[in-house]
């Protein structure tokens, strides 16, 4: 299921909406089908009395729990989103109840992943963001490709900052009203542009005292 349309916000658009790898689920299948398996072969034995019974019973039981358990892990594979968007990066996650996180684009300083040997053959990883927020440092695991992942996240930042920038040159000039920020929101922008190093002292002073 697609990324819903009525959590955006406005001019906010879907980059890439992924589920968890399909390595997630591999390992809980695998066990499934192989008590499955097991358990078939047994009952297939034919033995019968009292202590047949109680085993065929105990196999069917165990049978049960490894699919139960499975559909678990199946149920939170379907509900776990990793959204990135021209904004921000969504994270949720949650079977009963909803769990998410949400980090702005412009909040992100670092990203960087993560791959063992076996993750790189098979196209999986940890993607971690090093941000301004309060956690400091957010790793999400079971990414595909996470190489790209990480580099798409640095194109949309790049794209979001550019935007930025030209709203506050077209108000620092007095033709773009600062695509409706206010004085004091062009400031903090044009702040953060200079500490990102988008915009050098000489720059961000003269842009600062067009604004004032």
């Amino acid at each position: 299921m697609a990324y819903p349309k009525n959590l955006l916000i406005p001019g906010e658009e879907v980059v890439l909406d992924l589920r968890p790898h399909w390595w997630f689920l591999t390992p809980r299948a695998l066990l499934s089908v192989a008590a499955v398996v097991v358990g078939i072969i047994v009952l297939a034995q034919g033995w019968e009395g009292t202590a047949a019974g109680a085993l065929h019973l105990m196999i069917g039981v165990a049978i049960l729990v490894t699919i139960v358990w499975f559909l678990l892990r199946l149920a939170k594979w379907a509900t776990t989103e990793f959204v990135l968007t021209n904004k921000r990066v969504i994270y949720r996650y949650g079977v009963i109840g909803k769990n998410g996180k949400e980090i702005p684009l412009d909040k992100i300083n670092t990203v960087f992943f993560d791959q063992t040997l076996f993750e790189r053959v098979i196209g999986c990883g940890t993607v971690a963001m090093e941000s301004a927020g309060e956690s400091g440092k957010d790793s999400f695991t079971h990414i595909r490709k996470p190489s790209l992942v990480q580099g798409e996240i640095y194109r949309q930042m790049e794209e979001d900052e550019r935007k930025d920038h030209e709203a506050i040159g077209r108000a620092a000039r007095g033709g773009g009203g600062g695509g409706g920020l206010s004085v004091a929101e062009q400031l903090e922008k044009l702040h953060e542009l200079h500490q990102s190093g988008a915009l050098s002292d000489a720059e961000y002073e003269a842009q600062k005292a067009k604004l004032l």
